[in-house]
């Protein structure tokens, strides 16, 4: 039986994450469809995580296990003919039988978009928090910084979820502005419920004078979510690479 790995993006706007439910649409189900249509088998289509209601990816990975021949890299071309607009297969490969999409990942990138300006865009009003009050850029770089090594993130986890261990590792959280697009990119070897969108939270409470960014570090420490600052909303968010 072939093991077969897929690269997808998604807007994820319409859809209510990744992982199937009962009474929603979700990405999951969608593509599931797609392959099982293509391979003529019930197939299970396992993925590299969840993510949220209205979070983005553009490099998602999820695999599955089939007895059709069709040539990998056909795939994606039988798969987009099934596939919405909104959802594309970019590449598919033959892999190892033991390769899991979500437990054989090392490192996960996420990136997290805030328009920081008096007005919304009408373009970027999917893919970004509007944020229209200043933020200092340089209390979020300062405050970044406290995010990056080996820690318990619990106080920054949404309730809801069920893990062996809350401690992540941080490899990279920069901050970034270009015009009026701030940009908070972060890699670690996982993160949990809404981890992502909490740190991007906190860190606009940083740069709009909440929170002392020299208090991060106790903050974290601190395990309590009240310390933390909101979740940020789920459209700024996109799921950027997974390594293995």
């Amino acid at each position: 039986m072939r093991n077969i790995k897929l690269k997808i993006q998604y807007d994820g706007t319409d859809y209510h994450g990744w992982q199937i439910q009962k009474n929603d649409i979700t990405v999951q189900e969608i593509v599931k469809k797609a392959v099982q249509k293509i391979v003529n088998e019930d197939v299970h289509l396992t993925g590299c995580g969840r993510t949220d209601t209205g979070v983005h990816a553009e490099n998602y990975v999820c695999n599955f296990f089939t007895n059709s021949r069709i040539p990998s890299e056909k795939l994606p071309y039988a798969l987009n003919t099934y596939l919405p607009n909104d959802i594309v297969c970019f590449e598919a490969e033959d892999t190892d039988e033991n390769f899991h999409s979500n437990s054989s990942a090392v490192k996960k990138r996420y990136v997290y978009k805030i328009l920081n300006r008096e007005f919304p865009d009408a373009v970027m009003n999917r893919y970004s928090w509007h944020y229209k009050y200043p933020l200092d850029i340089e209390k979020m770089r300062i405050a970044a910084k406290a995010f990056i090594g080996e820690h318990d993130f619990i106080g920054f986890a949404s309730s809801g979820f069920s893990v062996k261990t809350t401690v992540r590792e941080i490899y990279l959280l920069d901050v970034d502005k270009n015009g009026d697009i701030i940009t908070i990119d972060v890699v670690g070897n996982g993160f949990l419920y809404n981890m992502v969108r909490i740190i991007a939270g906190t860190l606009v409470f940083v740069g709009g004078g909440k929170i002392n960014p020299n208090d991060m570090t106790d903050i974290i420490n601190s395990k309590d979510r009240e310390r933390a600052g909101i979740t940020a909303p789920p459209q700024g968010l996109c799921l950027k690479e997974v390594y293995y």
